[in-house]
């Protein structure tokens, strides 16, 4: 089972922050992921990208994961990461794409990445979230309109983070008010969909 932390594991995923870890956490919970693999929070995805290298190096690695937003380059996350593995001289032919369903790179030790949301579009940790709100949820679509009743010139977030800003508002009208991680272990998200099936796999595929 995941863990937060852990002495020198063999299995690591690496996540940017402490909403991707929790959300991760909670999804090996529900779906009882049965991989044994340390998480490891870096707090920015430049020290994520900074720390490959000696992630890498670490003696009885056996898989490294790789979990980061793609945000509004999706060709330019791969590529960063890309380089950064072609840096650590282990893998000399390494894919020019990333697999939709996520990309693993036989090793030792071997790699998986995960482009948030889905490895095929823009976004991040929320878009992946907003795919697990249950269909036909009465309030989502209430949380999207009070997010799309702002006025431009009271937002204070930008027209990029509006799909972030919904989702926030729709977890801040549950029953108990909460973070994403803790709204899945509360089963107010379903991990039953395609999405967060198809990262279960890739988690299990790579830590398996």
């Amino acid at each position: 089972m995941a863990t937060p932390t852990g002495p020198s594991p063999s299995r690591v995923l690496l996540v940017e922050g402490q909403d991707d870890l929790h959300v991760v956490l909670h999804i090996c919970q529900r779906t009882e992921v049965q991989s044994d693999f340390c998480i490891r929070e870096k707090g920015s995805v430049e020290k994520l990208l900074d720390s490959i290298d000696t992630e890498i190096e670490t003696p009885g690695l056996q898989s490294l994961g790789i979990l980061v937003d793609a945000n509004t380059n999706l060709a330019g996350r791969w590529q960063a990461v890309k380089n950064r593995l072609a840096e650590t001289g282990y893998y000399p032919s390494l894919p020019a794409h990333q697999s939709p369903s996520g990309t693993i790179i036989a090793g030792p030790p071997r790699v998986g990445v995960w482009l948030m949301p889905d490895n095929s579009s823009q976004g991040e940790l929320e878009d992946f979230v907003a795919q697990m709100i249950p269909a036909g949820d009465p309030v989502w679509p209430r949380a999207r309109g009070y997010i799309d009743g702002i006025p431009q010139a009271e937002r204070k977030f930008s027209d990029k983070k509006e799909l972030r800003a919904q989702v926030h508002a729709w977890l801040a009208a549950r029953e108990d008010p909460r973070q994403m991680g803790a709204a899945i272990g509360a089963t107010d998200l379903d991990v039953g969909g395609a999405l967060c099936q198809d990262f279960v796999a890739w988690l299990t595929a790579l830590f398996g």
